[in-house]
């Protein structure tokens, strides 16, 4: 009686141990498989900026262009094959809502296509098994796990988080859709920092747009975003990095005094909310000499465009220059020809800067200005195919008008910040973020 009882009990221990050893390395590879396609589907979906270039730029962030991701307590590398072992990451899909991208056969559409907004990433990855493997069945030593993520553009932000420092008066206030910019975006604007007298700036060579009041720019301010709690950086440098990478977090967080919502993070600006100037970029005259906080600004914005070290201007106009400046690269797509359309763009999106639209722009500290939304436009090289010039006594940049195609990197959809912002009743861009 004891053999066949033993006959038994042998398959009952070995499926009682696979339990308690198969089943949470299945969890766990599980987790992990999860978390990667969650961490490519984030990625993904962030390169939805509605250009021709989206399938591309997708691919590139994706294994084997992008990152590696691993599983099996990181001794595996998803999507290649290893012995017994293998993992496939299915080519992604893009979707026009979270339901087609959710549902088993729902209608894909092609990333480039403005109405891409949403990644589906699916990853199919074998785990191992011990103790399963000696049971009928298992004798492939292994059995499949299948990890799915979504991941999209979300609704327009009311606060938006880490954009550039800038505040451009809306054209045409009454426009909510493009705030009087050209609606087609093939339009390259001159922006020119607000002055008083004259001369008033002129276009930059190949740029044709109209500004306010006859103006032939249009006229911008920096807003106050200076962290007199940062003691490692100086106000050049933060004007720098704002300009650089978007508006900094504090490095010691203290009520925000600088917008009527004392409770918004440093880094973010709200919707129908009050900003200020900032103080040592006070709009002086028009024949004056660049400001030299904006000047350190647009430094900044310099980078995204060529090698820093090209200008010298800026090593004088940034504190710390020489160790800033090699932190910030410029866009894979920084010399294309300015009359370029937006949809053949090929960048890795540093040329999109998003900024606020406001209703009026301050003439000093005290003058608030009212933030309408935000919009983006596209950075871009001179006609002869230089590039824009800080140290520009007018600080002009040549930019050509986008809307909100780009997600932006972080900020709230919801009203936690912005009291008056009401959702749903405006456009501008969303950001990235995960359905599943």
């Amino acid at each position: 009686m004891s053999l066949p009882l033993l006959v038994i009990l042998v398959p009952v221990l070995f499926g009682m141990m696979g339990f308690a050893l198969d089943l949470g390395r299945l969890y766990l590879v599980r987790g992990e498989l999860n978390q990667a396609a969650n961490a490519m589907a984030l990625n993904a979906a962030a390169q939805l900026n509605q250009t021709a270039f989206a399938n591309t730029a997708i691919a590139s962030v994706l294994p084997p262009n992008g990152p590696a991701y691993k599983y099996n307590f990181a001794g595996l590398t998803i999507g290649q094959g290893s012995v017994n072992l293998t993992s496939t990451i299915n080519p992604p899909a893009c979707f026009g809502s979270v339901t087609a991208a959710s549902t088993p056969g729902g209608a894909p559409v092609d990333c480039s296509d403005p109405t891409a907004q949403f990644v589906n990433v699916t990853i199919t990855a074998d785990a191992p098994l011990l103790f399963w493997s000696l049971l009928p069945g298992g004798s492939s030593r292994k059995t499949p796990i299948v990890a799915q993520a979504v991941a999209g553009i979300s609704a327009p932000l009311c606060t938006a988080c880490h954009i550039v420092p800038i505040a451009i008066a809306a054209l045409d206030p009454t426009d909510t859709a493009n705030f009087g910019f050209d609606a087609s975006f093939s339009t390259l604007y001159t922006l020119s920092y607000s002055c008083t007298g004259t001369p008033t700036p002129v276009n930059l060579l190949g740029t044709t747009s109209v500004g306010p009041a006859g103006q032939s720019t249009v006229p911008y301010v920096l807003l106050n975003r200076f962290d007199a709690n940062n003691a490692t950086l100086s106000e050049s440098d933060q004007a720098f990095q704002d300009g650089a990478a978007g508006i900094a977090a504090s490095v010691n967080p203290t009520p925000n005094t600088l917008t009527s919502s004392a409770n918004t993070p440093l880094s973010c600006v709200n919707v129908n909310d009050t900003e200020q100037i900032w103080a040592s970029a006070v709009p002086a005259a028009c024949a004056a000499a660049a400001i030299p906080t904006v000047e350190a600004t647009l430094c900044g914005i310099y980078t995204r465009l060529d090698d820093p070290n090209n200008q010298a201007a800026c090593a004088t106009a940034v504190s710390d220059f020489s160790a800033l400046a090699p932190l910030y690269l410029p866009d894979s797509n920084a010399s294309e020809a300015m009359t370029d359309a937006y949809q053949q763009y090929a960048g890795n999106g540093r040329r999109i800067i998003t900024v606020a639209i406001v209703d009026v722009l301050a003439a000093n500290t005290v003058a608030p200005m009212t933030v309408l939304g935000f919009r983006q436009f596209l950075v871009t090289p001179s006609q002869d195919g230089s590039f824009f010039v800080p140290s520009d006594s007018n600080s002009r940049i040549p930019v050509l008008y986008i809307g909100n195609p780009a997600p932006v990197p972080g900020g709230w959809f919801d009203t936690r910040y912005a009291n008056a912002c009401v959702p749903g009743s405006f456009t501008g861009p969303g950001k990235v973020v995960l359905h599943q």
